[in-house]
């Protein structure tokens, strides 16, 4: 499955698994990272080094490194 920083920009997506550690994965759920809920990866700053992501009605920026562990499927 592709992963969150594989995704084109504008690309609708579903998130499909949350993974990493238990801490991790507990504090980007919270974020509003939740399996099912769609996404679109709006910008990359710098060589892929930050994703901003909107989602649920807001945005959120998280590094390329630890998107990696949000597995999506792209929408049509």
């Amino acid at each position: 499955m592709p992963d969150l920083p594989s995704l084109a920009l504008g690309q609708p997506a579903r998130l499909l698994q949350v993974g990493g550690p238990r801490s991790y994965r507990r504090r980007l759920m919270e974020l509003g990272f939740v399996p099912g809920t769609e996404l679109r990866l709006l910008r990359r700053n710098g060589p892929g080094k930050l994703l901003e992501v909107e989602l649920r009605g807001g945005r959120v920026s998280l590094r390329a490194a630890e998107a990696r562990v949000l597995e999506v499927e792209a929408l049509a």
